[in-house]
């Protein structure tokens, strides 16, 4: 059990970070919870080894003490506040029971109890933290301050004084200070944190920008047209705050059956205490029953009924590439029954590639000898799409002929002479193709063309019909890419339920309507304009390679190694940790109603009762344990990839 709780630590991965804006994130051990935890584990395991070793009581039970003070000391103060508003708080009954099998002497199953409590509470602080984070590290997306047009010039001025009207002027390679509406000017905006849309946009005249984004090449004069309160990316941060926070009815629900469990607990000990005391009994005899009765029915089983599935099943998927954050968000992944994703990073990869070469029959080149000059042009580019290019030329093996007086005009393309001649590559005017076509020219003379497309992860197709078989519905594909393109991934995944052009909020309101029918929704995604949806969902899947910070944080549990197949894998996990989790309640709730009616009814010898408790928490927390074996993972992983 130690060493799942310590894995469920050390296991978590730092996501890849977009150079997008600077990191927040805090430090484990700068948080308190973190580091009491740490310390009581610590002890306790140094108490355990001294004790298996055969050690003196002398030196291990210090160090048990160490355990119980550094783990136990804030839910106990925390429980004591709570007295003295009149409830009573779950923790504490742990911590007395804790102490109740230390004064028996079962001083290792009081504090095996602490760490857990303490551990459970440090992973909860850490998520907390983490989320708060990148919702604060998002506002760093746009930028402070902005150069605004007056009368008689240009002034730079904050962001947030900016007014609706106001015109910026917004230079090459800087980010965009607030939505708006270009009215001169032509340049390519990457814009994937708001729509996720894998490549630059052209904008123009009477194009909309969002703050934040990222201008290219060409300069930009912009209509302010959102108070910056009220910019996409500010309403991105408002939408994850509320979202979270939806989620508190549950935690409400159960904070509600720990306090009837813990009154119920504490006024029937009392009982047992009192009542034969009332009658005459000897008060030792009293005493020592009322003290049975406290171990025996308190809830060490039933805790360890909970979180040994889920803590190994955690440590299980960490193994595999899968951060889940809590044992928490790895029970509400197997509950979801409607599967929700996003396109770009998720079902695609987001790298552009060469699809399709086709020369015109009269321009006397065959695809090789057009691909090598549309890369020949392109070499000089750092654009996504001369990258894919240039790359589709060299897994051919082509030459590369050198290219001099190089220009890139934005939104438009490039020009180079290659080998004497003039040789221009742009996007193609009026294809209706789901994919972005360039035009190859020289001289003036059309060539061919190229078409390339957002490249389709090659295990998403299995991945989307196993979460069909999975959840006996079809995914759902949510995408703020045009509709052309999106209805290319559906055709090439099986899906059918397909929405286009969205943004953040169009992508939160689709989940909702789906909950509000009764589904519980996995959302899959990775982008900044994903995470309030994988907020509002039922369980929210990130993907991590690529993935934002905003997106990591946000989501319950982050694909690290950017495996598709690990979706349903994880479920499946999740659902048999569900499934051991009832069989364990069962087995703890058995033994405690025996050992209890034992107590009550006949004379449950104290030795016995620790026996019988003891033995349900060892085999409560061994079925739990079943969930680290390797075909665990195998089981729910799609079979054409993991065999």
């Amino acid at each position: 059990m130690v060493s799942v709780v310590s894995a469920t630590l050390t296991t978590r991965p730092a996501p890849v970070r977009p150079a997008a804006a600077p990191r927040r994130r805090t430090r484990v051990l700068a948080l308190p919870e973190a580091r009491w935890a740490l310390a009581s584990l610590l002890a306790f395991l140094g108490a355990l080894a001294l004790d298996l070793g055969g050690a003196p009581a002398w030196a291990h039970v210090p160090l048990y003490a160490v355990a119980y003070a550094t783990g136990g000391w804030e839910p106990a103060l925390e429980g004591l506040r709570a007295l003295r508003e009149k409830t009573l708080d779950v923790d504490l009954l742990m911590i007395v029971a804790a102490l109740g099998a230390a004064s028996i002497g079962q001083v290792l199953d009081g504090a095996l109890l602490i760490v857990i409590f303490a551990t459970s509470g440090a992973l909860e602080a850490l998520a907390t933290a983490r989320t708060a984070d990148s919702v604060r590290g998002l506002l760093d997306l746009a930028p402070t301050t902005a150069t605004r047009l007056t009368d008689t010039g240009e002034e730079t001025v904050a962001t947030a004084e900016l007014a609706v009207g106001d015109v910026l002027l917004v230079r090459p390679g800087e980010r965009i200070g607030a939505d708006g509406t270009v009215l001169d000017g032509t340049s390519e905006a990457d814009q994937a944190t708001i729509t996720g849309e894998p490549l630059p946009v052209v904008k123009g005249p009477g194009d909309e920008v969002f703050a934040g984004t990222l201008n290219g090449t060409g300069a930009l004069r912009v209509r302010v047209d959102r108070d910056p309160a009220d910019s996409v990316i500010a309403r991105i941060v408002t939408l994850v705050e509320e979202a979270s926070r939806t989620k508190a009815p549950t935690q409400l629900f159960i904070e509600k059956i720990e306090q009837r469990y813990a009154v119920g607990i504490v006024v029937a000990t009392l009982a047992v205490f009192g009542i034969p005391l009332a009658f005459g009994a000897d008060v030792t005899d009293a005493l020592l029953r009322a003290m049975t009765f406290m171990i025996v029915a308190s809830p060490c089983a039933v805790v360890l009924a909970t979180m040994p599935p889920l803590l190994s099943a955690i440590a299980n998927a960490g193994r595999h590439g899968v951060l889940v954050k809590s044992a928490v968000a790895m029970e509400r992944l197997g509950e979801i029954d409607t599967a929700a994703l996003d396109k770009t990073g998720t079902l695609t990869e987001g790298v552009p590639e060469v699809t399709d070469v086709r020369p015109l029959p009269d321009s006397g080149l065959d695809a090789d000898a057009l691909l090598a000059l549309a890369a020949a042009a392109e070499h000089p580019s750092e654009h996504p799409l001369a990258r894919a290019i240039v790359a589709a030329a060299r897994a051919r093996n082509l030459p590369l002929a050198a290219a001099e007086d190089f220009t890139a005009t934005p939104g438009v393309g490039v020009t180079a002479t290659v080998e004497g001649r003039k040789v221009s590559v742009g996007r193609a005017k009026d294809s209706q193709e789901a994919a972005t076509v360039v035009l190859v020219t020289r001289d003036g003379t059309p060539l061919g063309t190229l078409a390339l497309t957002d490249r389709l992860r090659p295990d998403a197709a299995a991945t989307t019909a196993e979460l069909t078989t999975l959840t006996g519905t079809a995914p759902v594909l949510l995408t703020g890419d045009n509709e052309a393109t999106a209805a290319r991934v559906a055709e090439a995944t099986g899906l059918t339920d397909v929405r286009a052009g969205l943004l953040p909020e169009d992508k939160v309101n689709a989940v909702r309507d789906l909950e509000r029918s009764g589904r519980k929704v996995l959302f899959v995604g990775d982008g900044v304009n994903d995470a309030p949806a994988l907020a509002a969902a039922h369980s929210g899947l990130a993907m991590g390679r690529a993935g934002s910070d905003l997106a990591l944080e946000t989501a319950d549990a982050v694909i690290v190694r950017d495996e598709l197949t690990a979706v349903p894998a994880v479920v499946r996990l999740s659902r048999a940790a569900r499934r051991l989790v009832v069989q364990n309640l069962v087995i703890a709730g058995t033994f405690i109603t025996v050992l209890v009616i034992w107590d009550l009814a006949g004379h449950l010898p104290l030795p016995l009762g620790v026996a019988g408790h003891e033995g349900s928490t060892v085999l409560v927390g061994l079925n739990g344990l079943r969930l680290l074996r390797e075909s665990a993972w195998r089981s729910g992983a799609v079979q054409d990839k993991r065999g």
